[in-house]
């Protein structure tokens, strides 16, 4: 399944949310990830965050698409989180 997540979280938590979602998913702008995930690894994500956030203080959303091919993704702008060519 293609995922994208957003999160709103207070500061204290969002190194361990954004460390967390870089090991699932790619970094594409702040507070933004987006990834092709299995359904056991998507499932092994959202425990992970509802085991870092706090209900009544943050908000992450995940919108999930059971595939990529309907989908069209466009870039207005600075494209933010793209891996950099390493020499």
């Amino acid at each position: 399944m293609y995922i994208i997540l957003v999160y709103d979280t207070e500061a204290k938590r969002n190194p361990k949310i954004l460390k967390l979602c870089r090991r699932y998913l790619t970094w594409v702008q702040n507070s933004v990830f987006e990834g092709e995930l299995t359904d056991a690894k998507y499932r092994m994500l959202k425990r992970e965050i509802e085991a870092i956030i706090e209900d009544d203080k943050d908000c992450v959303v995940a919108y999930v698409f059971r595939t990529k091919k309907y989908t069209k993704r466009e870039t207005i702008g600075v494209e933010k989180g793209k891996p950099s060519n390493i020499v």
